[in-house]
């Protein structure tokens, strides 16, 4: 396909589910489930360096693979709406979800700080006094379906090359304001752009991820119906992935240690702001996930259906790992530091499929209500 830059969307409307994306989303959790598990049980410090390059290192796909298929996702199902009768009524969905989304976060912030944090500490995070660690993700998330459907139409309407010049713009403005103050307001900073003592995720510095995940929901929807014009995205993403993974071990060894900066990312150096490094390695990660799970289509999600269940139901997913890992056995077990890191390994394997198996069970059962 020719590129037109002065293109707007062309979404023609998927036929039904698309379950690579499922695939993709599930991957994303799988990973971020195997990371929690090995964080909230082990403690990073505590893992042996075989665990930390190559396992924990590879787990550094996820966050970015998350945010890029949450974008994906969006085009997919709304973006074709934004000029039809029906764009209220889903532009409404999408902020009782981010109501839906906060609330779990609130929720699960809870059961997270449970088992070491002090009630008052815990009352100043759900003030947004501080942050958590392992659920800020969920916060992120309920903050971006607050304005991301009010961008959907302007976006429906722009031609590529200004959607492609914003996201270099908002790029380059959340790398700007990184380097403010802002006032001392540490976690307004931390909201907006990252800061590096809050584990929280900033709305500017991710949302060229979501817009990216924008423009890839729309080629998906060109390109799915069309064998060949879907491995030519396939392959053409998984391309983009390994000069970017390439462009890290690039630079790693302009830096004199390959070895260093692989356990500088592992260990999440660069992660709270983004930086280069991490970005390069995680986004490109992401890409060639998601280019796998594209070119595996529905036979490879049949394949890895655990994984297609999880991510066709990801709050579900999130919340079950969670209160597993955290309320029980971290506070009611007393689980932190009693398990081995292939132990830890184990548990993230058996949460995946655990996670499947509720997924599964509860809508089963709502089937027959």
């Amino acid at each position: 396909m020719a590129i037109a830059w002065k293109e707007t969307p062309q979404l023609p409307k998927a036929e039904s589910r698309i379950e690579a994306i499922d695939l993709a989303r599930g991957i994303a959790i799988g990973l971020m489930i195997v990371s929690h598990s090995v964080s909230g049980l082990v403690g990073i410090g505590n893992v042996p360096a075989w665990g930390m390059v190559p396992i924990h290192l590879l787990t550094k796909f996820s966050s970015s693979l998350f945010i890029l298929v949450f974008g994906v996702a969006l085009a997919v199902a709304f973006l074709a709406h934004v000029d039809r009768d029906d764009w209220p009524r889903r532009r409404l969905k999408l902020w009782l979800r981010a109501v839906e989304v906060w609330f779990w976060y609130k929720a699960l912030l809870i059961v997270e700080m449970l088992p070491f944090n002090t009630p008052s500490e815990i009352v100043d995070a759900l003030l947004y006094g501080r942050f958590g660690i392992w659920v800020e993700i969920l916060g992120f998330y309920a903050i971006a379906l607050l304005w991301v459907p009010l961008i959907l139409p302007l976006w429906a309407r722009a031609p590529l090359w200004s959607r492609l010049a914003i996201i270099a713009l908002i790029t380059a403005l959340a790398a700007w304001l990184q380097g403010l103050s802002f006032g001392g307001n540490d976690i307004l900073k931390a909201l907006l752009v990252d800061h590096q003592d809050h584990y929280a995720w900033g709305q500017l510095s991710r949302a060229p991820l979501i817009l990216l995940g924008l423009l890839l929901g729309e080629a998906v929807l060109r390109c799915i119906g069309t064998p060949a014009l879907k491995k030519r995205l396939a392959l053409t993403l998984l391309g983009i992935g390994a000069l970017m993974i390439g462009g890290f071990y690039a630079l790693s060894a302009i830096g004199g240690d390959v070895h260093a900066a692989m356990l500088a990312v592992a260990n999440n150096e660069g992660k709270h702001p983004p930086g280069l490094a991490f970005m390069l390695f995680s986004l490109g990660g992401a890409l060639v996930l998601f280019a796998l799970a594209l070119a595996g289509g529905s036979p490879a999600a049949k394949a890895l259906m655990p994984l297609t269940l999880v991510g066709s139901d990801a709050l579900k997913a999130f919340i079950f790992h969670i209160v597993v890992i955290f309320l029980m056995l971290r506070f009611l077990w007393q689980g932190e530091g009693a398990y081995s890191y292939p132990e830890a390994l184990g548990v993230g394997g058996v949460l995946i499929l655990g996670a499947a198996a509720w997924i599964w069970l509860t809508r089963t059962m709502a089937a027959y209500r």
